[in-house]
């Protein structure tokens, strides 16, 4: 005779079942959709569809995901037989036509169905979403990489830097926005809206990217703080108690925190067109900003260093071997620019005369994110801020 402990196992099983298969129809349901959307032609009969191929991919749980990207991946590739007989016609005559007919038949059906899907209302954020929950499945699924791959491709067109909006965020902005930005901050965690508030004074500036299909949601955001010298660590400028300074008498723009907010955006580059324009608005409207530096956390380098070997390249100069073997600082004003200093005093025996050039902020990019300044005259190097001036 069952016992309940039985029944009640056998009958949550029965359930799960149930959802699976529930799930399972409607992956399939959507795919099915998904064929007939790609072989369309009218606009408000696909509007239709590509609103309901949206629901359906939102009413979907991880099993029918699951089930519908290996759709994805399995039926809505390339036919390798089409795409060899285009390649033949092509070798044997490369014309423009023979060209265009391989390019379409090459091209995987699903960047259709992705396009397709983009024009519901809500569309591009539900393939934002899609390619988060993508990514997160590639690891145990490596067939899937070509799926994402087109999707990367068409996201990193629908996100060119030509359809992004740049806002600078104050006190003023809407709390939705506020909020998002609390939650997404990744560098130095935002301890509620008082500590928000600080970092949106006059001294401080916060700006990020938008996309029209996102209005309300940031893409990437940048903080800035306005100081006087260069900063040797993060803590004062995160200080809530810290004064506020004025803007317009500070001479350094520190870039001490960049968060990118939307995982399903990965590897598409927002930071560098941001932190660009950022610089060159703050030049235009604060001439007394001479120089523009970033302040960047290196969790585990440390570590990392002192397993390399020394014998030769980045972890063999003297300022990097002197990183590896520094200790925390013992007391709290023992800072990187006195140490810094302590290792120029016990290196200036061998050093001969040194000629470090100010680089302007346009060309600076691969020689600042080195953080190096060439000496002239000497075997050494010498340890520099990762910083440009404006000539």
């Amino acid at each position: 005779m069952p016992t309940p402990r039985s029944l009640i196992d056998k009958l949550v099983g029965t359930i799960a079942a149930a959802a699976r298969s529930r799930n399972e129809r409607r992956a399939l349901r959507l795919a099915k959709l998904l064929r007939t959307l790609i072989s369309e032609r009218g606009e408000s009969t696909g509007a239709v569809m590509a609103r309901r191929a949206v629901a359906l991919y939102n009413g979907l749980e991880e099993d029918g995901r699951r089930l519908f990207f290996d759709i994805l991946a399995r039926d809505f590739s390339p036919n390798p037989d089409e795409v060899l007989a285009a390649a033949q016609a092509y070798r044997g005559d490369p014309s423009p036509a023979t060209l265009a007919r391989l390019q379409r038949v090459t091209e995987p059906p699903r960047q259709e169905v992705f396009r397709r899907m983009n024009t519901a209302p809500d569309g591009t954020a539900t393939l934002v979403g899609l390619r988060r929950v993508l990514i997160a499945s590639l690891a145990r699924n490596p067939q899937l990489a070509a799926v994402d791959a087109d999707l990367t491709h068409l996201l990193g067109s629908w996100f060119n830097r030509g359809f992004l909006e740049l806002r600078r965020i104050d006190w003023g902005t809407p709390a939705a926005i506020l909020e998002k930005l609390i939650t997404y901050e990744a560098v130095h965690e935002i301890q509620g809206f008082p500590d928000l508030k600080r970092r949106l004074e006059r001294d401080r500036r916060c700006f990020a990217f938008f996309h029209p299909a996102l209005p309300d949601d940031p893409l990437v955001f940048v903080e800035v703080a306005f100081v006087d010298e260069l900063p040797s660590a993060v803590a004062p400028i995160l200080a809530m108690e810290s004064a506020v300074g004025d803007p317009r008498k500070a001479r350094c723009a520190v870039f001490y925190s960049i968060t990118s907010c939307q995982p399903g955006l990965k590897g598409i580059s927002f930071g560098n067109f941001l932190i660009k324009q950022v610089a060159q608005d703050l030049h235009e409207e604060l001439p007394n900003l001479r120089l523009f530096a970033t302040l960047s956390p290196l969790p585990g380098f440390r570590a990392w260093l002192r397993g390399q070997s020394s014998g030769g390249g980045i972890a063999a100069a003297p300022p990097i071997r002197y990183a590896a073997a520094a200790e925390p600082a013992a007391t709290p004003g023992e800072t990187l620019a006195s140490r810094s200093r302590r290792w120029r005093r016990t290196t200036s025996h061998t050093s001969g005369t040194t000629a470090t050039r100010s680089i302007p902020w346009r060309d600076s990019t691969s020689e600042t994110a080195r953080g190096w300044s060439a000496s002239t005259g000497s075997r050494t190097r010498r340890p520099r801020a990762c910083a440009s001036r404006w000539a």
